[in-house]
């Protein structure tokens, strides 16, 4: 029997890491074509293993041991395209852009000249508007155990300026580290914020909130970004010390999550306390006792937004309204996802930073390339 080549499973191994290359599914897009999603699995002699899809160029799934040598998947996600397709996707694991995290008004001032991008928060624009980064299918490369994912945003695409090319590096390494590489380049000045919005907990996806409050979560920021009650920046930094934001020195999330003011949990924007180079520098832990499982995060970019899935439907044992407007997100085997079952650690620019002198440059210029770096780095801690 032939097997079209395009569909085979197709392997490479490089210094104790393996990748396999299959298809996770099928998809019709907005023109009625049916798409190819393709999924690409490393595996380490660790014991550690990643899988990515060209869907939105989304992690699906982390899997990890335990002290114990148990292993289980810590990222949310799903079984099918079904899934990802569902609008109750909160962005799960997708590569999020062309800009990540929110615009205030949906608009945009690039050198004086203003454009209006597409309101899909209210009259705010949120991670790239109704078609982002993560609605598209991403064409791919392998080199070794590389993946490099791409994909080519149109001059104005959901209003943004000029032609983006834009690539993701995907790597899992044998000493348990996963990285991923950012890369932009645009033919007119433009404003590019690019993210991976993967959502965890280091006890397995499927354990919810009782244990995603047993972490203890550290983030090196002296700062926040001072928000409204729509999370849109008002140009202010604030200072952590003596705040329920000074997680400078880790925190249990369980006793602090519910402290803060006028908040369901965590959705801010931390200041990245940068080293004296442009290497990577230390962002955040979270380590889980209970498993021994602890995720450092690395990056290039000044902040990270901390967010602990406050949006995400309630558990039906907590939700205090009529059981008949419960809306349930199931993921992976059938587990339902729900608040605060997880939490995300966004390496980026500070949100609307286009709209703040004060912030960290935003407007990428032809010639020039956006470029970030973020550094996953596991290992299990016994005692």
């Amino acid at each position: 029997m032939l097997i079209n080549a395009d569909y085979e499973q197709k392997y490479h191994q490089v210094q104790g890491v393996e990748l396999e290359e299959d298809e996770f599914d099928t998809y019709k897009d907005n023109t009625g074509k049916i798409q190819s999603v393709r999924r690409f699995t490393w595996r380490n002699s660790k014991g550690v293993s990643v899988q990515v899809i060209t869907y939105g160029a989304t992690i699906t799934s982390i899997r990890l041991p335990d002290k114990n040598d148990t292993t289980d998947d810590i990222v949310m996600g799903f079984d099918d395209m079904k899934g990802y397709l569902n609008p109750l996707n909160p962005y799960f694991g997708a590569t999020v852009g062309r800009v990540a995290n929110r615009i205030g008004n949906a608009q945009i001032n690039i050198d004086g000249e203003i454009y209006k991008v597409t309101a899909n928060l209210g009259k705010h624009t949120l991670h790239g508007g109704k078609i982002g980064f993560d609605k598209v299918n991403w064409n791919h490369y392998v080199s070794g155990t590389k993946v490099i994912l791409s994909y080519l945003s149109k001059d104005l695409e959901e209003g943004f300026p000029g032609d983006v090319i834009t690539s993701v590096e995907y790597q899992l390494t044998d000493d348990n580290r996963f990285l991923v590489e950012f890369k932009s380049t645009s033919s007119k000045p433009t404003y590019v914020n690019l993210t991976n919005h993967s959502y965890f907990n280091l006890a397995g996806h499927d354990t919810g909130a009782t244990e995603v409050y047993k972490h203890l979560i550290s983030i090196n920021a002296d700062y926040t970004t001072d928000v409204d009650e729509n999370s849109i920046p008002s140009g202010k930094l604030l200072p952590v010390s003596d705040t329920i934001f000074d997680l400078r020195i880790p925190k249990v999330l369980g006793n602090v999550i519910n402290k803060i003011p006028n908040y369901l949990g965590y959705d801010h924007n931390f200041c990245v306390t940068k080293g004296s180079t442009q290497e990577n520098t230390f962002v955040s832990r979270a380590y889980h006792p209970p498993s021994g499982r602890v995720m450092e995060i690395y990056s290039n970019q000044p902040g990270v937004q901390f967010y602990t899935s406050n949006h995400i439907p309630e558990d039906p044992k907590e939700f205090k309204g009529d059981q008949k407007d419960l809306q349930k997100l199931t993921g992976k085997g059938g587990a339902h996802y729900y608040k605060h079952g997880s939490f995300c650690f966004e390496t980026q620019n500070y949100p609307d930073a286009i709209n703040h002198k004060k912030f960290p440059p935003a407007v990428l210029y032809p010639g020039n390339k956006y470029h970030h770096t973020v550094e996953y780095r596991f290992f299990i801690k016994q005692a």
